[in-house]
């Protein structure tokens, strides 16, 4: 497979776009909420953090030179209640994306063919990038639903609010075609 610049740059946006769409949450949520199960079965959003940090340490730490499911991992543990206030969750949120965004920064055209294995299972560079492309994002909408849940009619709406499709849609096909990557409006809004 060769080497895509624009491949990886549109990864780093949206891995960016959803590490946004959690902190934007995080952001309208207390600590107590952030700590909130609904039931003993069910996961707080401080769970799902610690498993998405777990996981990110696993697969990108030494990403081209080691299994992406290190044997000092422990997965159990990811879903316990480890993580105690707001700033322990933030702290392992920014270290796990700290690690994903240093490995992929490391991926270039000499080491783009490389093969990658998770738990002795090959992947392409694209076929490990994608499956944590799709696998944080899953757990981070959990985080939104979560979020959403708690706050009811208080939720400030990451997205199109409810009502306002038609709006959203004048307002963009009354623009001229352009070409950019769709997380661009969003991630500026961030700045």
């Amino acid at each position: 497979m060769e080497f895509s610049q624009n491949y990886m740059t549109s990864v780093r946006k949206q891995f960016e776009y959803y590490k946004m769409l959690g902190e934007k949450t995080f952001a309208q949520l207390s600590e107590e909420e952030l700590l909130w199960q609904a039931n003993e079965e069910s996961n707080s959003i401080a769970m799902i953090v610690n498993h998405i940090t777990g996981n990110m340490l696993s697969r990108w730490t030494n990403f081209f030179t080691e299994d992406g499911e290190k044997e000092w991992r422990n997965r159990e543990r990811e879903f316990q209640d480890v993580i105690k206030n707001k700033e322990q969750l933030m702290e392992a949120w920014e270290k796990g994306w700290f690690c994903l965004f240093t490995a992929l920064d490391s991926v270039n055209e000499n080491n783009f063919s490389k093969e990658i294995y998770i738990r002795n299972l090959g992947h392409t560079v694209v076929e490990a990038i994608n499956r944590q492309l799709s696998h944080y994002p899953h757990h981070i909408g959990q985080i939104l639903f979560i979020g959403k849940l708690i706050k009811g009619a208080a939720w400030k709406s990451l997205s199109i609010p409810k009502g306002q499709s038609n709006n959203y849609n004048k307002e963009k096909f009354a623009q001229a075609k352009k070409t950019k990557h769709f997380t661009d409006e969003y991630l500026k809004n961030d700045e």
